[in-house]
C-alpha cells in the first residue's frame, strides 16, 4: 500500500425659425379648414466661417498633444524596443503593446509618446468604436477649434482626412478591446507612427506588429513603491520588496498597494497581513481622488465581462487559480471538456492576456489574477461562492487524476516534480477542512515522491493531511484510509521516528485483519511492514517471528510462487542476516533468487534485488570470491534492463565498489566510488540520501587508503548535510557522526573523536535504544577509542557490557560478538 477620459460633444441649439401667432412652424402652402396643418422642419445649423475652413497644414511651434506621464520607472529594454519598432521612415508603422490588464502598457506607451519628437501626438481612449470617434473629434477641435459645431462624426472624419494627407504624427490607441475596431482607421492613414495597447494578445495578424509587455523587474517594483508611498514625506519602507513580490511585480497592483500605504499610513508590513487575509477587499479598494475604474479587481471584471460568450473560459480561470501560476502543465487540463472547447477556451484567455502559454506545453497565470479569481465574493458572477469551490475541487480531481500510479519508477519522476509545485500550491491556498478524497490522493502522491527523494518533513505533512481527509471523508475503516495510516507509518519510519511509526503500524494491522481480515493481502502487507519497522529499530525479536509468520501465511493464502511471498521470504532472509545467522540467511536468500529467477524471469527488477543481496551475504560471511562476482553480473544486468541512471543501478555500483574495497582492490574501488557520487549528485540532487550515503562510503574509501586529507573533510561535509536535510536524529545522521569520529581517531585526533563518539552512543540509546545494532556498533567504537587513549578504566567496563548485549541481542557466531571479544580479550592483556 503507497501510494482603465471621454470627452462629450455638445450640440448647439436649434436656430431661430418662422413662427405664426401660436409659435407653430408655418408651411408654405394653403391652409384649409380650422385646424393648423403642422409640418416638422429640417433642422438647421448656423455655423462659424471657421466651421468651414481646412485644418491647417502647419502647427503651431509647439505642436498638438494631449498626452501626459505621471510616476514611471524602469522599463528600459521596452522603450528601447519600441524606439527600434519605430524607427522605419516612410509608411504608416502599427505597433501593439499587449500584456495583462495593469501590467503598465498606458504608463509605457505614455511615457514612450511624451518623449517623441512628432508635432502631432494624440492619445486617444480606444476600447469602442464610439470612444474612438470621440477621442479622433477631440483631435480635430484641437488641431482647429472652430469645428467644434460639427457634430461629432464629422468632427472625427476631418481628423482622419487630416491624417491621411499628413505624415510625422503619432496616434496613440488606448486599451483597444478588437482589432476589428481600428481597422478601419488604420486602413486610411497611409504615413505617420501609431502605437496601440491592447489586452489582447492574439487576433492581430497583419494590423500590427507585438511587443508583450510583462511584469516589472523586483528591483524596478520595489522603486516605483517606494517613490509612490515616500512622495509626501519619509516614510517606514521595510516590507516593500515583501509586498511587490507578493502581488507579482504587477505596475497596477504595486501602485495601487503603494498609494493605498501612503494615504492610510499603513506600513508595508501591515498592507502585507491584510493583503493575505482580505485580498478581494484590498484588490478592490483604491484611494481618495484616484480614479474608482482603476483597480485591480475592476480592470479584471471588465476583462471577464468580455469572456462571458465563454462560460469554459471563466471556470478554466477559476480551476487555474489555485495551482502555482508558473508552468501549469497543459495536459493538466485534459478530461475538463472536448479537445475543441478546451482550446477554445485557453485561446479566449490567451487571446486578453489573462494567461500566457509558455511555448512548452505549460501555462502561467498571474499571481494576483489568481488570488481574486479564488476570493469568493457574493456580488461578482465571476466570483460566487459556489463557483469558486467548485473549480477548487475540480482542480484537486485533475491533479488527483494526473499523478502516476507506480511512484517509484524514475521514468514517472518528471510528471511528479512537474505536478508538485501545484499540489502545494492547492493546499496552501484553502483550509484542510475544505479537502477532499481527491485533494487526499494528490497529496498521498505527492508525498511518496518526496519520500523516495528524501524529502522527509514536506512528506510526513502531506501524509498526515491525506490521513485527517481520509479519516473524515471516507471513515477510518475505509482501505483508502488503511493505506494512508500505512503511508503515514512508512514516512515516519524513514525519518527514523520509529517511536511514532512502529504504534501507527501496529494500528494499522489492527485495523486491517478487523476491516480485510487476516488472510487479505493488504493484512499480509501490513504485517509484513511492521516486522520491517521492528527490525529497524533493532528488535528482531519481534522482527523475525513476525517476518516468518507472514511468510507462511503468504504461502498459504497466496501460493508458494506468489510475488508477495517471495519478497516475504527475501525480507526474512534480510531478517536472518541482521541477527548474524548468516546459515540460515544466505540459503534462504539462495532460494529466493532461484524462484525468482524461474518465476519472474531473469531480468525482473525483483529478481536483480535478490540476487543484489545474495552478494551481500556471502560478502558478511567474508566470502568474496562469490560476492564479487554476484555483484558484477548485478551491475551489468541493472544497467542493461533498467539504465546507467537507474537509482538500483546507483546502488549496485556503490556496492561494488563497497566489495572492491572489502577485498583491499583500492584502485578499483575509490575510482567507482567518485563515479557513483557524481551519478547520484547529477540524477538524484546533492541532498538526496543515496547521495549523502555514497559521499560517506568514498570518505571511508579514502579512509581505508589512508588519505584522511581527504577523508575527513568529506565525513564532515556530509555530516553537515546529513544534519540539515535529515536531521540530527535520523539514523543515517547518527551514523555520519560515527563514521567522522572514526576517522578523527584514525588521524590520532582523540580529543575531538572520542566526545563525538560519546554523543553518538547517547543519541543512538536515546532514539535507536540500548540493544539496536547502531547502538551495539558505537558503545563498542567508543570502548576502542578510550583504549587508544590509554583509558582503559573506561574502556574495559564498556567492552564487558557490549560484550554481554551482543551475546544477549544477537544470534551466537555474528561477527560482531567475535570482534568485541578479541577487543576485550586484547584490552584486558593490556
Amino acid at each position: 500500500m503507497t501510494e482603465k477620459s471621454e470627452e462629450t460633444v455638445e450640440q448647439s441649439a436649434p436656430p431661430a425659425g418662422l413662427h405664426g401667432s401660436d409659435g407653430a412652424i408655418v408651411a408654405g402652402g394653403d391652409v384649409t379648414g380650422s385646424s393648423t396643418q403642422y409640418i416638422e422642419a429640417e433642422q438647421a445649423f448656423v455655423l462659424p466661417p471657421e466651421a468651414y475652413a481646412a485644418i491647417p497644414d502647419d502647427i503651431a511651434a509647439d505642436g498638438v498633444s494631449n498626452i501626459g506621464t505621471s510616476m514611471f520607472v524602469g522599463r528600459v529594454d521596452e522603450l528601447a524596443a519600441l524606439e527600434e519598432a519605430f524607427a522605419r521612415p516612410g509608411e504608416v508603422v502599427v505597433h501593439a503593446v499587449h500584456g495583462l490588464g495593469g501590467v503598465g502598457k498606458s504608463a509605457l506607451a505614455a511615457i514612450w509618446a511624451a518623449r517623441r519628437h512628432e508635432k502631432v501626438r494624440w492619445w486617444v481612449t480606444a476600447d469602442t468604436v464610439a470612444a474612438i470617434e470621440t477621442g479622433m473629434a477631440s483631435l480635430a477641435r484641437a488641431l482647429q477649434p472652430g469645428l467644434a459645431g460639427l457634430p461629432a462624426e464629422l468632427q472625427s472624419e476631418r481628423a482622419v482626412a487630416w491624417l491621411a494627407g499628413h505624415a510625422g504624427w503619432l496616434l496613440v490607441l488606448d486599451n483597444v478591446e478588437d482589432p476589428a475596431h481600428i481597422r478601419p482607421l488604420l486602413a486610411r492613414v497611409p504615413g505617420g507612427r501609431v502605437l496601440v495597447t491592447t489586452r489582447r494578445a492574439t487576433g492581430w495578424h497583419h494590423d500590427a506588429t507585438g511587443i508583450r509587455l510583462g511584469v516589472f523587474h523586483p528591483a524596478e517594483a520595489v522603486d516605483l513603491f517606494t517613490r509612490i508611498l515616500t512622495h509626501p514625506g519619509p516614510r517606514d519602507t521595510d516590507g516593500a520588496d515583501a509586498v511587490c513580490e507578493e502581488v507579482g511585480h504587477l505596475a497596477l497592483a504595486v501602485e495601487q498597494a503603494a498609494a493605498y500605504c501612503a494615504e492610510t499610513g499603513t506600513n508595508p508590513r501591515d498592507y502585507l497581513d491584510m493583503l493575505a487575509r482580505w485580498p478581494a477587499t484590498m484588490f478592490a479598494t483604491g484611494t481618495e481622488g484616484g480614479d474608482s475604474e482603476r483597480t485591480i479587481a475592476r480592470i479584471w471584471h471588465l476583462t471577464l465581462n468580455r469572456l462571458a460568450d465563454t462560460p469554459l473560459a471563466g471556470s478554466l480561470l477559476r480551476i487555474l487559480a489555485w495551482y502555482a501560476p508558473d508552468n501549469i502543465p497543459r495536459d493538466l487540463l485534459h478530461g475538463l471538456a472536448e479537445p475543441p472547447l478546451l482550446a477554445a477556451a485557453i485561446g479566449r484567455l490567451r487571446a486578453y492576456s489573462l494567461i500566457a502559454d509558455n511555448h512548452d506545453g505549460t501555462l502561467s497565470v498571474h499571481r494576483v489574477l489568481q488570488a481574486l479569481a479564488r476570493t469568493p465574493d457574493p456580488d461578482d458572477p465571476h466570483r460566487t461562492p459556489e463557483a469558486v469551490d467548485h473549480a477548487r475541487d475540480q482542480a484537486a480531481a485533475l491533479l488527483a487524476s494526473s499523478f502516476p500510479t507506480d511512484i517509484d519508477q524514475p521514468e514517472n519522476w518528471p510528471r511528479c516534480r512537474d505536478l508538485l509545485p501545484h499540489t502545494d500550491a492547492l493546499t496552501r491556498h484553502h483550509t484542510p477542512d475544505h479537502d477532499t478524497a481527491h485533494t487526499a490522493r494528490a497529496l498521498d502522491r505527492a508525498g511518496a515522491y518526496r519520500i523516495g527523494q528524501g524529502s522527509l518533513t514536506p512528506a510526513i505533512y502531506a501524509f498526515q493531511r491525506a490521513l485527517a481527509t481520509r479519516e473524515r471523508v471516507l471513515g477510518g475503516d475505509h482501505p483508502d484510509t488503511l493505506t494512508s495510516r500505512n503511508n503515514l507509518a512508512y514516512a515516519y519510519r524513514a525519518a527514523g521516528d520509529l517511536g511514532r511509526a512502529i504504534p501507527l503500524f501496529q494500528r494499522t494491522l489492527t485495523d486491517c485483519k478487523r476491516v480485510l481480515g487476516g488472510d487479505h493481502p493488504d493484512t499480509l502487507t501490513s504485517r509484513n511492514n511492521l516486522a520491517y519497522a521492528y527490525r529497524a529499530a533493532g528488535d528482531l525479536g519481534r522482527a523475525i517471528p513476525l517476518y516468518e509468520r507472514t511468510l507462511t501465511d503468504c504461502e498459504r493464502v497466496l501460493g508458494g510462487e506468489h510475488p508477495q511471498t517471495l519478497a516475504s521470504r527475501n525480507n526474512l532472509a534480510g531478517a536472518y542476516q541482521a541477527a548474524g545467522d548468516l546459515g540460515r540467511a544466505i540459503p534462504l536468500y539462495e532460494r529466493t533468487l532461484t524462484e525468482r529467477e524461474r518465476v519472474l524471469g531473469g531480468d525482473h527488477p525483483d529478481t536483480l534485488t535478490s540476487r543484489n543481496n545474495l552478494a551481500y551475504a556471502y560478502r558478511a560471511a567474508g566470502d568474496l570470491g562469490r560476492a564479487i562476482p554476484l555483484y558484477e553480473r548485478t551491475l551489468t544486468e541493472r544497467e542493461r534492463v533498467l539504465g546507467g541512471e537507474h537509482p538500483q543501478t546507483l546502488a549496485s555500483r556503490n556496492n561494488l565498489a563497497g566489495a572492491y574495497r572489502a577485498a583491499g582492490d583500492l584502485g578499483r574501488a575509490i575510482p567507482l566510488f567518485k563515479r557513483t557520487l557524481t551519478d547520484c549528485k547529477r540524477v538524484l540532487g546533492g541532498e538526496h540520501p543515496q547521495t549523502l550515503a555514497s559521499r560517506n562510503n568514498l570518505a571511508g574509501a579514502y579512509r581505508a587508503a589512508g588519505d584522511l586529507g581527504r577523508a575527513i573533510p568529506l565525513y564532515e561535509r556530509t555530516l553537515t548535510d546529513c544534519e540539515r536535510v535529515l536531521g540530527g536524529e535520523h539514523p543515517d545522521t547518527l551514523a555520519s557522526r560515527n563514521s567522522l569520529a572514526g576517522a578523527y581517531q584514525a588521524a590520532g585526533d582523540l580529543g575531538r573523536a572520542i566526545p563525538l563518539f560519546e554523543r553518538t552512543l547517547t543519541e543512538q540509546e536515546r532514539v535507536l535504544g540500548g540493544d539496536h545494532p547502531h547502538t551495539l556498533t558505537s558503545r563498542n567504537n567508543l570502548a576502542y577509542a578510550y583504549q587508544a587513549a590509554g583509558d582503559l578504566g573506561r574502556a574495559i567496563p564498556l567492552y564487558e557490557r557490549s560484550l554481554t548485549d551482543c551475546k544477549r541481542v544477537l544470534s551466537p557466531g555474528h561477527p560482531m560478538i567475535t570482534v568485541v571479544q578479541a577487543h576485550l580479550e586484547r584490552v584486558r592483556s593490556q
